[in-house]
């Protein structure tokens, strides 16, 4: 059976989605994740860092946290977050291999209590991108590449007129990705208008 037979397209599928999955990115589907509002907007793009444990990189911790696969004895950090179910739509690798998780159609738990551009709950009408890195830690070109490319295209599909750091929708309860982002380089990479961007960059 070929596709068109086993499920037509669907309004804002293109060359690069199949409903809100993107297809240039691995998928490794995460059970964590829920059904958007009826009214919501998806006009932000929510910039992370995550390594597990912090620091260390080239593993499978992060897959394994997103998909509820995480042996929480592997390492004694792991105990501090053992139970959490969490998830991004996608994550960059430091060679800038790019996963996706969730749907972009679909609501991930990236965000947690926040606010930004007037609205509570950035879950509700955003996309996360985590980078693997450390929170305040420099990231790779690779990385700033493929998400200048993901960011196009997440722009070509959703009426994106944000993007910014979880430290910008959580002030005071998370600080990632930190300083170590450089937000003019993606800004650059992207030519979208500095109005899109935190005022701090």
């Amino acid at each position: 059976m070929s596709r068109s037979e086993a499920a037509p397209a669907r309004p804002g599928d293109t060359p690069l989605w199949d409903r809100g999955w993107y297809r240039y990115a691995r998928q490794l589907r995460s059970p964590n994740f829920g059904e958007r509002p009826v009214a919501a907007v998806v006009d932000l793009i929510v910039i992370h860092s995550i390594s597990l444990p912090p620091g260390q990189y080239g593993g499978d911790e992060v897959q394994r946290l997103f998909t509820n696969r995480l042996d929480w004895n592997a390492h004694p950090y792991f105990e501090g977050i053992e139970g959490a179910t969490v998830s991004a739509h996608f994550y960059i690798r430091r060679s800038g291999e790019l996963w996706q998780f969730v749907s972009c159609d679909d609501r991930a738990w990236h965000a947690g209590i926040s606010s930004y551009r007037g609205r509570e709950n950035c879950n509700d009408d955003s996309i996360g991108v985590e980078f693997e890195g450390l929170e305040g830690g420099l990231f790779e070109t690779g990385q700033y590449e493929s998400a200048a490319s993901l960011c196009a295209a997440i722009g070509e599909r959703y009426p994106i007129v944000h993007v910014a750091g979880h430290q910008h929708i959580a002030p005071g309860r998370k600080a990632d990705p930190g300083s170590g982002f450089d937000w003019a380089r993606l800004q650059d990479a992207l030519a979208w208008p500095h109005r899109h961007f935190p005022d701090t960059i």
